[in-house]
């Protein structure tokens, strides 16, 4: 607070080196416009009743068929590698789109096939990549972990099994690291439901509950 008293340009020179480094960044770029968008989506299916009916977002559904599943799930695939929304957006489209239970589901499938892709990109790109996908700082936070040996592998499970931890990024981590694939495979098979569940039911708790969405 000081430093704004002293330099009142302080936070607009803040904003625009974020600003900067988001632009070099195509990776933060991407998730920002892909937060725009979500933001946009929401709106609008909010003004065509999409989130007030449920027989609203079948209509607006029946047209696409089996392939609104299928959509659905390779965009999952796809977000967890290039990250385009956070995962709790992602997990909470499953819900809207599709139900708590086949959402679920369907958010299960996409990210473990993200995950599984985005280790095994990692294994062949080396760590360049993440010092181009990922801040810095986060990448100092979590390093200190692949030094441990084998306890690795213990971190990455607690992580996986939590609602809270930066998945996406921890996948690319143990991609670079000496982690069999296999290994890391009966990690995210076995430790994703867990925290895929805690959005996918807990976010259907709130609309319906707390929202009054759907109730």
């Amino acid at each position: 607070m000081d430093r704004v008293r002293k330099d009142p340009f302080l936070f607009l020179k803040g904003c625009r080196d974020w600003l900067v480094e988001t632009l070099r960044n195509p990776f933060q770029l991407i998730s920002l416009l892909g937060l725009a968008f979500c933001l946009v989506a929401g709106v609008w299916m909010w003004r065509n009743g999409l989130l007030t009916s449920r027989e609203a977002l079948q209509r607006f559904l029946d047209p696409f068929g089996p392939w609104a599943a299928v959509l659905f799930v390779a965009f999952q695939a796809i977000q967890v590698v290039v990250p385009i929304l956070p995962g709790g957006l992602g997990c909470l489209a499953g819900v809207v789109l599709f139900g708590p239970w086949q959402g679920f589901l369907y958010n299960y499938i996409g990210i473990c096939a993200g995950s599984l892709a985005a280790f095994a990109i990692a294994r062949s790109c080396g760590r360049p990549l993440l010092y181009r996908m990922f801040p810095q700082a986060l990448i100092d936070k979590y390093d200190r972990w692949t030094t441990e040996g084998g306890r690795f592998a213990r971190w990455l499970a607690f992580l996986i099994f939590i609602p809270v931890a930066p998945d996406d990024y921890l996948c690319f981590l143990a991609g670079t690291t000496t982690m069999r694939f296999r290994v890391f495979a009966a990690i995210i098979f076995l430790g994703k439901p867990a925290a895929i569940a805690a959005y996918s039911l807990g976010l259907t708790l709130v609309f319906q509950r707390v929202l009054g969405l759907w109730a």
